[in-house]
């Protein structure tokens, strides 16, 4: 950090503001800002205060900013104030100008509570959709943001909010009531989320708690669970410490605070006592119970140490029962919830033979060292041969009375060999283990941010739009090789064409100072020199490579709700068509030996931009894509410029000659949270140059009869295709790839 200095006339210079109270307050700001903020916190500290100052909404704006700032960068990170300048600008050119000054002076009351960059930014979108869906509620609300705030969490403040917005959509008049707490109702919506112990009214507690029993110096963020209900997501460790929920409430007669303490208590366990295992070396089912055992194993070192654990865990741990997972189900966390609860409770109920041998092998193993990094790894996968049925595969999982809710999600116990930033080494909730990649990441997990394209002020919209990805859902393979069995005659005729576009003979590469052969001319040549007395030129080798092909594949799926509808003329719907078409397109490529990936989106605001893993470059075109492609659904809106920019990251890594990005859409850009049909239209556009200048090529494929209204602006005159007879696109979209690619 930078140290206090007294010459602040350069400082001054920076600040372009003309206000002539400034003076008086900005040696004292300029002074703890230089003590709390980096040079590059400072400039934008400096450019943030001239931004405001220059909206020419008072003197009174810019003078709360320099105060206040400084705080909040304090608690929550300097990176959040380019973040509080964009949400003074919104409100300025929104017609909220007058909620600026309750935003500003309620911000570092604001920040001591949520404490996280995450939950600040979350809190910036909740006010934001309030200023576009009520604003009349706006200011109330940020006037008891600090109130309501030391009531609920943030995920209560979220539910009280949409209470609100639901209940008076129809009264707008009444709506300033709602959000300033003089309604009956409103008070009553208030009580209602006040439930369970909040993090930060125990955060000291807590914090006494690790250090004195663990001896620890951890730093603690809470999460809210109200911001991502897809993921749920769990505790977990990371470089920069012990990630918990916000809020927990009373669960199995164990009070909230206890609940923290139980959490605590296994992250500690795990810090002291696991060394993390290359995840590589195991298969995901082997993962999980080495996990189990590893769990079993450091709370049991814990118990050692303080015994009264052992009640408090076994209070939050179920009790599955034997027997009730049936065949048509995965049943592999049932086992292991038993096993789990069996390897700490002398009183389980369990009394499955191979279960009862291997609790007796691990105490044998704890009784001996319980210190033994290599227990875990040896007793799960011997457990895991003991116990494995290849009905562990179902695409249905069990998870009744299967979730341990003082566990982490153990990431912390995995170290990653190769960079979890590739699309291939897509790794699950695991993947922040990796060393290298955990120091920068402070995003929720698998989160990317994307600039945007605002065609009306003709610039960037910084960091604009949240992509999260995940790993596609499985379902029934069989049902995608019925449909390459449907299509059985197609693919004969698909086979002809593949063949011709086959590398077919070998080309010979010479002038290799190392390779596959000796070039025997070459050879001759060099010994005559060197017999001559010159030197000889070393590239006496030879290598061959197949000539033709180097080309690397993404298919890009529009998820948008409306592939659920059902064209007119056909029998089937365009999610079902689609699923036709990209199986028989994934054969194809599959038979020429390209590498591809199969990737859908589906976007729910700029917030929330889903991205979905079918299949990556590297893995097979196998039943297990086959199963993700079967589990494909639709929903939410096609905010496909993001997309785009996601699947070029991805794509332009590729070492290929070539890069194809095939997307296939039934409609046009469009999110729930854009007004104005030609943003998105200017996005997506500017996302295809991007991705171009990378060296990615895009192409389109429409089934949108009206596509050609729009989509040659976007992907130029021959970078799109129209299908508008959809029952045939089984049949022409690997005709087009192919015609693409010959």
């Amino acid at each position: 950090m930078n140290e206090p200095n007294t010459n602040l006339e350069k400082y001054r210079e920076r600040l372009i503001c003309n206000v002539a109270r400034v003076d008086d307050i900005f040696e004292d700001c300029m002074n703890e800002a230089l003590e709390l903020l980096s040079p590059e916190g400072i400039d934008a500290y400096l450019d943030g205060a001239s931004v405001v100052c220059g909206l020419g909404r008072g003197t009174e704006l810019v003078l709360i900013f320099l105060q206040g700032i400084p705080i909040v960068s304090r608690v929550v990170g300097e990176e959040i104030i380019p973040e509080v300048v964009e949400m003074t600008t919104l409100f300025s050119t929104t017609a909220n100008g007058k909620a600026i000054n309750p935003f500003l002076s309620k911000l570092p009351a604001v920040a001591r509570r949520l404490e996280e960059p995450r939950l600040l930014r979350e809190y910036f979108a909740l006010i934001e959709r309030m200023a576009k869906e009520a604003s009349g509620g706006l200011i109330p609300l940020l006037q008891n943001s600090d109130f309501l705030l030391n009531q609920i969490s943030l995920g209560g403040l979220k539910n009280w909010m949409e209470y609100g917005l639901r209940g008076y959509s129809f009264q707008p008049h009444r709506i300033a009531d709602y959000f300033s707490l003089q309604s009956a109702d409103s008070q009553a919506a208030l009580q209602r989320e006040r439930h369970g112990t909040l993090y930060v009214d125990n955060e000291r507690k807590l914090e006494f708690f690790l250090h004195a029993l663990w001896e620890l110096e951890q730093e603690c963020h809470p999460y809210s669970l109200a911001f991502d209900k897809l993921r749920k997501p769990h505790p977990y460790i990371d470089r920069k410490g012990f990630h918990l929920p916000d809020v927990y409430e009373e669960l199995n007669g164990v009070a909230g605070i206890d609940r923290y303490r139980a959490v605590i208590a296994h992250l500690a366990a795990h810090r002291l006592f696991t060394k993390p295992y290359i995840a590589d070396n195991y298969s995901p089912f082997q993962q999980l119970v080495i996990e189990t055992f590893e769990d079993a194993r450091v709370e049991a070192l814990a118990i050692q140490r303080f015994p009264g654990l052992r009640r408090l865990w076994m209070a939050l741990h179920p009790i599955p029962t034997a027997g009730e997972c049936t065949d048509e189900y995965s049943c592999i966390r049932h086992e292991l919830t038993m096993l789990s609860r069996a390897l700490l409770d002398p009183d389980h109920p369990y009394t499955e033979p191979k279960l009862l041998e291997f609790v007796e092998r691990f105490h044998e193993r704890m009784a001996q060292d319980p210190h033994d990094g290599k227990l875990a790894v040896e007793l799960g996968i011997k457990y895991l041969t003991a116990i494995h049925t290849p009905a562990f595969r179902q695409s249905k999982v069990w998870f009744k009375d299967t979730e341990v809710s003082y566990r982490d999600d153990n990431r912390y116990m995995w170290l990653f060999l190769e960079d979890t930033d590739d699309e291939d080494d897509f790794h699950s909730d695991h993947a922040t283990a990796n060393p290298r990649a955990a120091a920068e990441e402070d995003q929720t997990l698998f989160s990317r941010h994307h600039v945007e394209w605002d065609y009306q002020t003709n610039s960037y919209r910084p960091d604009w739009v949240t992509v999260y990805e995940s790993l596609q859902e499985s379902g029934n393979a069989a049902e995608i090789d019925k449909l390459l069995q449907k299509n059985q005659l197609l693919a004969k005729r698909l086979k002809k064409i593949v063949d011709l576009l086959k590398p077919q003979q070998p080309r010979r590469i010479r002038y290799q100072e190392e390779g596959s052969e000796l070039d025997l001319d070459i050879a001759i040549r060099a010994m005559v020199d060197y017999r001559a007395g010159v030197t000889p030129d070393p590239r006496i080798h030879m290598s061959q490579e197949h000539a033709g092909r180097d080309i690397a594949v993404t298919l890009l799926l529009d998820l948008s709700a409306s592939i659920n509808e059902t064209p007119a003329g056909c029998d089937s719907t365009v999610r079902e068509l689609s699923q036709e078409a990209v199986s028989l397109l994934a054969w194809a490529i599959d038979q020429l030996g390209d590498p591809f990936a199969i990737a859908g989106f589906a976007s729910n605001t700029r917030h929330e931009v889903r991205y979905l893993h079918f299949k990556g470059f590297n893995e097979p075109w196998s039943d297990v894509p086959k199963a993700r492609l079967a589990a494909m659904e639709g929903g939410y809106s096609t905010r496909m410029g993001a997309a785009i920019r996601h699947a070029g990251h991805y794509l332009s890594k590729r070492p290929n000659d070539k890069k194809l990005l095939l997307i296939l859409t039934d409609g046009e850009p469009a999110d729930i949270d854009v007004k104005d049909p030609e943003y998105l239209l200017h996005d997506t556009k500017k996302a295809v140059d991007e991705v171009a200048a990378e060296g990615v090529s895009t192409h389109c494929i429409s089934l949108d009869p009206k596509a050609d209204e729009y989509v040659s602006s976007i992907f130029g005159k021959n970078g799109y295709a129209v299908i508008d007879h959809i029952n045939k696109l089984p049949e022409q979209l690997p005709k087009l790839f192919m015609s693409l690619t010959k």
